[in-house]
C-alpha cells in the first residue's frame, strides 16, 4: 500500500470552476492531474485521488483554516519553481518564494502561496542526498 499515512485531503471552494482551473494549471507543473470527478468535486493525483477540491457538502460557505496547509511533493527544485510561477500567474498570493528551507532540514526546498480561496498551499522537494 505504500508509505503514505493519508488517504486524501479535501479543501472547500466558493468558486468551483475558478478553483478547478487554478489547480489544473498549478498541479500540472508537478506532474499531477485530475483522476476523478463528481458534480461539485474534482480529485487530483498521480495514480489515485489524493487531493480533492469541492464545494462544501453541507452547502455552507467554504473557509480557509489558519495554521493548516497542504504540501505537494515535487520531483525537483525546478518543479517547485515552475509550480510557484504557475500559481502566481493564476492569481495566488505569495506566502514564501521558492528556496531552501534549512530550518526544515538540509535537503528541503519549497515555496508557499495562498490559493484563490485563501488556503495555504506549498510545493516542496526533499533532496535525500543533502547533508
Amino acid at each position: 500500500m505504500g508509505s503514505s499515512i493519508l488517504s486524501h485531503v479535501s479543501i472547500g471552494t466558493n468558486a468551483f470552476e475558478r478553483a478547478v482551473a487554478f489547480y489544473d494549471a498549478t498541479l500540472r507543473a508537478l506532474g499531477i492531474g485530475r483522476v476523478m470527478e463528481h458534480p461539485g468535486a474534482v480529485a487530483y493525483g498521480r495514480d489515485f485521488p489524493e487531493f480533492w477540491v469541492q464545494t462544501p457538502i453541507n452547502g455552507q460557505p467554504a473557509s480557509a483554516a489558519n495554521g493548516i496547509h497542504v504540501a505537494f511533493l515535487a520531483d525537483s527544485p525546478d518543479q517547485v519553481d515552475a509550480w510557484y510561477a504557475a500559481a502566481l500567474d493564476q492569481g495566488a498570493a505569495p506566502e514564501g518564494p521558492p528556496g531552501p528551507r534549512t530550518e526544515y532540514g538540509a535537503g528541503y526546498y519549497g515555496a508557499f502561496v495562498r490559493d484563490l480561496d485563501g488556503h495555504k498551499i506549498e510545493a516542496m522537494h526533499w533532496d535525500e542526498n543533502a547533508t
